[in-house]
């Protein structure tokens, strides 16, 4: 698998958003880098997101006013290096009985329009409902709000790209690889890891970044970490129902408990409704919405639509888990979404672990250059950032090769191939929901067929 006597620079841990992030970091200031994944790239809360790239609003609530600075110069930063990623979106505010008042709103919209310096985006503005089709979904109660502007994303291809162009400047993937245990000898990480065909090998490493997300706090110990680690698994469950009103537009509803649920245009023909916020203690429990959790967000929706929605209306529901900081809070809507690097370095001349805790989707980039810098001193002669103004790259498919089988929903077997053979896919989840939404707008026979056919051909 390797030669076990070479000597890389850097292991990350985790290949989700923040891992995919150093990663790519690192091998383009010319470090040996290899980063290990004990499932898919973005497998597990990289794709579950809200799939939004944002200064968080609310957090200026809780006076989060450097969090939200950064966030709203990465938004900037993400529109120029991904154009193809990212999409600019209007968000409606409604106002209602149980909302902040309007005055308060439109205060902190200011202050969310400037707070990030330089923009490209449009501004904030009150509206009258009655004069405008933001009104068109909406009880009749609901008259007045605001628009802002913010961004959405594709979170699992945002991601992946990110480990695409890691790749291309020379650093390793191993998917579907864990860490199963790592010593420090002579300055040097001695990692012992194993693939999903139960091959087990040795690599040497002059540091490791821990990016295991929700299995952070874990992965820290195992690695002789001495720092208590405070992370908070939080689940946030989605839902996603046939489009609920005309016009590329979103909504953010404020709910009777203080929250707040996103309607968001979602591939043309849905409506994604989202998020919720329940504590969970063990990372390895397979997240999924929960009927208590479909039911919430069917009852925030229904407090603003003239229309209302039930919970077997979902054509799809998912949910991930989100490794917030524990910082003591019991409401699980002001826990910060900021992150913070744990670095264990027993001695002097000992190699380094940075463990990652927290962050969020729209500061991954920034996230990784900070990492790097925290590492900077076991690499001297790293060379400078440079992520900020690289075009992350596209995917590159043949649309003039033979399409092959068309398994439905607009997936046909040369991007099946080619999800394979360039993006490290396995499983038909992998393809169907990671590197594509095809699952939407297939039937479950589809479904089913396109799974058989790759258990039998890949």
């Amino acid at each position: 698998m390797s030669d076990p006597a070479r000597i890389h620079d850097l292991l990350i841990v985790g290949g989700g958003i923040n891992g995919a992030g150093i990663a790519r970091d690192a091998a383009g200031r010319g470090l040996a880098v290899a980063l290990c994944e004990k499932g898919d790239i973005a497998g597990a809360t990289s794709w579950a997101s809200s799939k939004l790239i944002h200064g968080g609003l609310r957090y200026l609530e809780h006076y989060d006013f450097r969090l939200v600075r950064e966030s709203l110069q990465e938004r900037e930063i993400l529109l120029r290096i991904a154009p193809h990623l990212t999409h600019p979106l209007r968000f409606v505010m409604p106002h209602s009985s149980t909302s902040r008042p309007a005055w308060l709103i439109g205060l902190g919209l200011w202050l969310y329009d400037h707070l990030g310096g330089a923009k490209t985006l449009p501004p904030s503005a009150a509206v009258a409902f009655a004069d405008s089709p933001y009104g068109a979904p909406l009880q009749a109660a609901c008259r007045n709000g605001h628009v802002y502007s913010d961004v959405q994303t594709n979170d699992a291809r945002l991601t992946i790209e990110n480990v695409r162009d890691a790749a291309h400047h020379g650093a390793s993937i191993l998917p579907r690889t864990r860490l199963l245990s790592a010593r420090r000898e002579n300055g040097i990480w001695v990692c012992t890891l194993r693939t999903a065909d139960a091959l087990v090998f040795d690599m040497r490493f002059r540091a490791i970044a821990n990016a295991a997300g929700p299995w952070a706090a874990r992965m820290h110990t195992l690695l002789g970490g001495r720092e208590d680690i405070g992370i908070q698994l939080v689940r946030g469950s989605h839902i996603v129902v046939p489009r609920l009103y005309a016009g590329d537009h979103a909504y953010t509803l404020q709910n009777d408990d203080g929250r707040i649920v996103f309607l968001l245009p979602f591939h043309d023909n849905f409506t994604l409704i989202g998020t919720t916020e329940v504590r969970v203690r063990d990372p390895d429990e397979l997240p999924a919405a929960s009927t208590e959790e479909v039911a919430y967000l069917c009852r925030a929706t229904n407090r603003y639509l003239r229309n209302p929605i039930r919970p077997q209306d979902a054509v799809w529901t998912f949910a991930g888990v989100r490794p917030l900081l524990d910082d003591g809070k019991e409401n699980l809507s002001q826990v910060s979404r900021e992150y913070r690097f744990v670095l264990d370095q027993p001695r002097t001349g000992d190699a380094p672990l940075l463990t990652i805790i927290g962050g969020k989707l729209t500061t991954y980039r920034r996230l990784a250059e900070k990492a790097l810098d925290r590492l900077a001193p076991t690499f001297p002669k790293m060379a400078p950032a440079w992520t900020a103004q690289a075009l992350l790259p596209d995917r590159m498919i043949d649309s003039g090769a033979d399409p092959g089988c068309d398994f439905g929903g607009g997936l046909c077997e040369r991007d099946v191939r080619y999800f394979i053979e360039q993006e490290w896919a396995h499983d038909a989840d992998d393809i169907m929901w990671r590197r594509t939404k095809a699952g939407l707008s297939m039937n479950r026979k589809q479904r089913d067929e396109f799974t058989l056919w790759l258990e039998r051909n890949r």
